[in-house]
Protein backbone atom coordinates (compact mmCIF):
# COMPACT_ATOMS: atom_id res chain seq x y z
CA UNK A 1 0.00 0.00 0.00
CA UNK A 2 1.39 3.48 -0.84
CA UNK A 3 0.71 4.72 2.69
CA UNK A 4 2.95 2.05 4.20
CA UNK A 5 5.84 2.85 1.88
CA UNK A 6 5.69 6.59 2.42
CA UNK A 7 5.21 6.25 6.16
CA UNK A 8 8.08 3.78 6.39
CA UNK A 9 10.43 6.25 4.69
CA UNK A 10 9.39 8.97 7.11
CA UNK A 11 9.73 6.63 10.06
CA UNK A 12 13.30 5.76 9.12
CA UNK A 13 14.14 9.45 8.71
CA UNK A 14 12.84 10.07 12.23
CA UNK A 15 15.68 7.99 13.64
CA UNK A 16 18.14 10.70 12.64
CA UNK A 17 15.82 13.70 12.83
CA UNK A 18 16.93 17.12 14.00
CA UNK A 19 15.12 20.36 14.73
CA UNK A 20 15.58 21.49 11.16
CA UNK A 21 13.17 18.78 10.03
CA UNK A 22 10.53 19.53 12.64
CA UNK A 23 8.43 21.76 10.38
CA UNK A 24 8.57 19.18 7.61
CA UNK A 25 7.20 16.46 9.89
CA UNK A 26 4.55 18.80 11.27
CA UNK A 27 3.34 19.75 7.80
CA UNK A 28 3.56 16.14 6.60
CA UNK A 29 1.42 14.93 9.48
CA UNK A 30 -1.17 17.64 8.94
CA UNK A 31 -1.44 16.58 5.31
CA UNK A 32 -1.73 12.92 6.29
CA UNK A 33 -4.36 13.79 8.87
CA UNK A 34 -6.37 15.44 6.11
CA UNK A 35 -5.91 12.28 4.08
CA UNK A 36 -7.28 10.37 7.05
CA UNK A 37 -10.65 11.88 6.27
CA UNK A 38 -10.61 10.18 2.89
CA UNK A 39 -7.98 7.45 2.72
CA UNK A 40 -8.59 5.83 6.10
CA UNK A 41 -12.35 5.99 5.57
CA UNK A 42 -12.00 4.20 2.22
CA UNK A 43 -9.06 1.95 3.18
CA UNK A 44 -9.23 1.24 6.90
CA UNK A 45 -5.81 -0.39 6.99
CA UNK A 46 -4.18 2.95 6.09
CA UNK A 47 -4.76 4.18 9.66
CA UNK A 48 -1.93 2.12 11.10
CA UNK A 49 1.14 3.23 9.09
CA UNK A 50 0.03 6.86 9.39
CA UNK A 51 -0.60 6.44 13.12
CA UNK A 52 2.78 4.89 13.92
CA UNK A 53 4.57 7.85 12.33
CA UNK A 54 2.32 10.27 14.22
CA UNK A 55 3.18 8.45 17.44
CA UNK A 56 6.90 8.57 16.66
CA UNK A 57 6.89 12.29 15.91
CA UNK A 58 4.74 12.92 18.97
CA UNK A 59 7.24 11.07 21.16
CA UNK A 60 10.20 13.05 19.79
CA UNK A 61 8.44 16.40 19.53
CA UNK A 62 5.53 16.67 22.00
CA UNK A 63 4.55 20.14 20.80
CA UNK A 64 3.92 18.82 17.31
CA UNK A 65 1.83 16.01 18.76
CA UNK A 66 -0.25 18.52 20.69
CA UNK A 67 -0.76 20.50 17.49
CA UNK A 68 -1.92 17.40 15.63
CA UNK A 69 -4.36 16.56 18.41
CA UNK A 70 -5.76 20.10 18.46
CA UNK A 71 -6.18 19.99 14.68
CA UNK A 72 -7.99 16.66 14.94
CA UNK A 73 -10.30 17.95 17.67
CA UNK A 74 -11.16 21.01 15.59
CA UNK A 75 -12.07 18.98 12.51
CA UNK A 76 -13.71 16.13 14.41
CA UNK A 77 -15.15 17.28 17.77
CA UNK A 78 -16.28 13.70 18.42
CA UNK A 79 -12.64 12.76 18.98
CA UNK A 80 -12.63 14.88 22.17
CA UNK A 81 -15.46 13.69 22.61
CA UNK A 82 -17.64 16.78 22.37
CA UNK A 83 -21.09 17.33 20.90
CA UNK A 84 -21.43 21.05 20.02
CA UNK A 85 -24.76 22.60 20.97
CA UNK A 86 -26.70 25.19 19.04
CA UNK A 87 -26.73 28.59 20.74
CA UNK A 88 -29.25 31.33 20.33
CA UNK A 89 -28.28 33.77 17.61
CA UNK A 90 -25.84 31.35 15.99
CA UNK A 91 -25.94 31.05 12.21
CA UNK A 92 -27.01 27.58 11.12
CA UNK A 93 -24.00 27.23 8.80
CA UNK A 94 -21.62 28.05 11.65
CA UNK A 95 -23.25 25.40 13.80
CA UNK A 96 -23.01 22.83 11.01
CA UNK A 97 -19.29 23.60 10.68
CA UNK A 98 -18.88 23.15 14.43
CA UNK A 99 -20.45 19.71 14.06
CA UNK A 100 -17.80 18.85 11.48
CA UNK A 101 -19.80 19.27 8.28
CA UNK A 102 -18.24 20.87 5.24
CA UNK A 103 -20.29 23.85 4.07
CA UNK A 104 -19.56 25.43 0.70
CA UNK A 105 -21.69 28.12 -0.92
CA UNK A 106 -24.38 27.50 1.72
CA UNK A 107 -24.55 23.83 0.72
CA UNK A 108 -23.96 21.23 3.41
CA UNK A 109 -22.24 17.99 2.46
CA UNK A 110 -24.24 14.80 2.30
CA UNK A 111 -24.63 12.80 5.51
CA UNK A 112 -22.88 9.74 4.07
CA UNK A 113 -19.81 11.77 3.15
CA UNK A 114 -19.78 13.48 6.54
CA UNK A 115 -19.90 10.15 8.39
CA UNK A 116 -17.20 8.74 6.15
CA UNK A 117 -14.83 11.60 7.01
CA UNK A 118 -15.58 11.42 10.73
CA UNK A 119 -15.01 7.66 10.61
CA UNK A 120 -11.62 8.17 9.01
CA UNK A 121 -10.50 10.55 11.74
CA UNK A 122 -11.82 8.42 14.60
CA UNK A 123 -10.09 5.37 13.14
CA UNK A 124 -6.85 7.31 12.85
CA UNK A 125 -7.15 8.49 16.46
CA UNK A 126 -7.94 4.95 17.65
CA UNK A 127 -4.82 3.69 15.86
CA UNK A 128 -2.55 6.42 17.26
CA UNK A 129 -3.39 5.72 20.90
CA UNK A 130 -2.34 2.06 20.70
CA UNK A 131 0.81 2.23 18.54
CA UNK A 132 4.40 3.03 19.51
CA UNK A 133 7.07 3.66 16.95
CA UNK A 134 9.62 0.83 17.22
CA UNK A 135 12.76 2.85 17.91
CA UNK A 136 11.58 4.91 20.86
CA UNK A 137 12.44 4.61 24.53
CA UNK A 138 10.24 1.79 25.79
CA UNK A 139 10.72 2.98 29.37
CA UNK A 140 8.78 6.13 28.58
CA UNK A 141 5.01 6.07 28.41
CA UNK A 142 3.09 6.57 25.18
CA UNK A 143 2.61 10.33 24.69
CA UNK A 144 -1.12 9.79 24.17
CA UNK A 145 -1.83 6.17 24.95
CA UNK A 146 -4.66 3.74 25.62
CA UNK A 147 -5.69 5.46 28.84
CA UNK A 148 -7.01 8.25 26.62
CA UNK A 149 -9.01 5.67 24.66
CA UNK A 150 -10.52 4.36 27.89
CA UNK A 151 -11.40 7.93 28.89
CA UNK A 152 -12.93 8.59 25.44
CA UNK A 153 -15.12 5.51 25.70
CA UNK A 154 -16.25 6.33 29.24
CA UNK A 155 -17.11 9.90 28.30
CA UNK A 156 -19.08 8.83 25.23
CA UNK A 157 -21.23 6.60 27.44
CA UNK A 158 -21.91 9.53 29.76
CA UNK A 159 -23.23 11.65 26.88
CA UNK A 160 -26.61 11.45 25.21
CA UNK A 161 -26.15 9.67 21.86
CA UNK A 162 -26.54 11.41 18.52
CA UNK A 163 -28.58 9.69 15.86
CA UNK A 164 -26.37 7.94 13.28
CA UNK A 165 -23.16 9.58 14.53
CA UNK A 166 -22.66 7.84 17.88
CA UNK A 167 -23.33 4.32 16.60
CA UNK A 168 -21.03 4.86 13.61
CA UNK A 169 -18.11 6.19 15.61
CA UNK A 170 -18.45 3.69 18.45
CA UNK A 171 -18.20 0.88 15.93
CA UNK A 172 -15.16 2.46 14.24
CA UNK A 173 -13.42 3.05 17.56
CA UNK A 174 -14.04 -0.43 18.95
CA UNK A 175 -13.15 -2.20 15.71
CA UNK A 176 -9.77 -0.42 15.60
CA UNK A 177 -8.66 -0.41 19.24
CA UNK A 178 -11.10 -2.74 21.00
CA UNK A 179 -8.55 -5.56 20.93
CA UNK A 180 -5.89 -3.36 22.55
CA UNK A 181 -8.34 -2.10 25.20
CA UNK A 182 -9.43 -5.68 25.90
CA UNK A 183 -5.83 -6.74 26.59
CA UNK A 184 -5.10 -3.65 28.70
CA UNK A 185 -8.25 -3.46 30.85
CA UNK A 186 -9.49 -7.08 30.75
CA UNK A 187 -12.43 -7.58 33.15
CA UNK A 188 -13.20 -3.86 33.34
CA UNK A 189 -13.38 -3.67 29.58
CA UNK A 190 -15.92 -6.50 29.35
CA UNK A 191 -18.02 -4.77 32.00
CA UNK A 192 -17.94 -1.67 29.82
CA UNK A 193 -19.18 -3.64 26.80
CA UNK A 194 -22.00 -5.16 28.81
CA UNK A 195 -22.97 -1.66 29.93
CA UNK A 196 -23.08 -0.55 26.30
CA UNK A 197 -25.30 -3.49 25.37
CA UNK A 198 -27.70 -3.25 28.29
CA UNK A 199 -27.88 0.50 28.89
CA UNK A 200 -26.56 2.40 25.89
CA UNK A 201 -28.06 0.38 23.04
CA UNK A 202 -31.64 1.18 24.10
CA UNK A 203 -30.74 4.89 24.26
CA UNK A 204 -29.26 4.82 20.76
CA UNK A 205 -32.17 2.86 19.35
CA UNK A 206 -34.68 5.28 20.89
CA UNK A 207 -33.33 8.24 18.89
CA UNK A 208 -32.57 6.36 15.66
CA UNK A 209 -34.99 6.64 12.75
CA UNK A 210 -35.79 3.69 10.50
CA UNK A 211 -33.61 5.11 7.73
CA UNK A 212 -30.58 5.30 10.05
CA UNK A 213 -30.74 1.83 11.57
CA UNK A 214 -27.83 0.50 9.50
CA UNK A 215 -25.11 1.98 11.73
CA UNK A 216 -26.90 0.84 14.89
CA UNK A 217 -27.40 -2.72 13.64
CA UNK A 218 -23.76 -2.97 12.56
CA UNK A 219 -22.57 -1.88 16.02
CA UNK A 220 -25.04 -4.16 17.76
CA UNK A 221 -24.03 -7.24 15.75
CA UNK A 222 -20.32 -6.51 16.24
CA UNK A 223 -20.65 -6.13 20.00
CA UNK A 224 -22.90 -9.16 20.45
CA UNK A 225 -20.45 -11.32 18.51
CA UNK A 226 -17.55 -10.08 20.64
CA UNK A 227 -19.44 -10.76 23.86
CA UNK A 228 -20.49 -14.21 22.63
CA UNK A 229 -16.91 -15.23 21.82
CA UNK A 230 -15.31 -13.24 24.64
CA UNK A 231 -12.87 -11.81 22.14
CA UNK A 232 -12.35 -8.80 19.92
CA UNK A 233 -10.32 -9.61 16.80
CA UNK A 234 -7.12 -7.82 15.88
CA UNK A 235 -8.08 -5.14 13.35
CA UNK A 236 -7.20 -5.64 9.70
CA UNK A 237 -4.00 -3.86 8.77
CA UNK A 238 -2.56 -3.84 12.28
CA UNK A 239 1.23 -3.54 12.13
CA UNK A 240 2.72 -6.74 13.49
CA UNK A 241 6.40 -7.34 14.28
CA UNK A 242 6.93 -8.76 10.79
CA UNK A 243 6.16 -5.31 9.32
CA UNK A 244 9.30 -3.88 10.93
CA UNK A 245 11.46 -6.71 9.65
CA UNK A 246 10.35 -6.22 6.04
Amino acid sequence: MPSEGRCWETLKALRSSDKGRLCYYRDWLLRREKQGEEEVASHHEAAFPIAVVASGIWELHPRVGDLILAHLHKKCPYSVPFYPTFKEGMALEDYQRMLGYQVKDSKVEQQDNFLKRMSGMIRLYAAIIQLRWPYGNRQEIHPHGLNHGWRWLAQILNMEPLSDVTATLLFDFLEVCGNALMKQYQVQFWKMLILIKEDYFPRIEAITSSGQMGSFIRLKQFLEKCLQHKDIPVPKGFLTSSFWRS
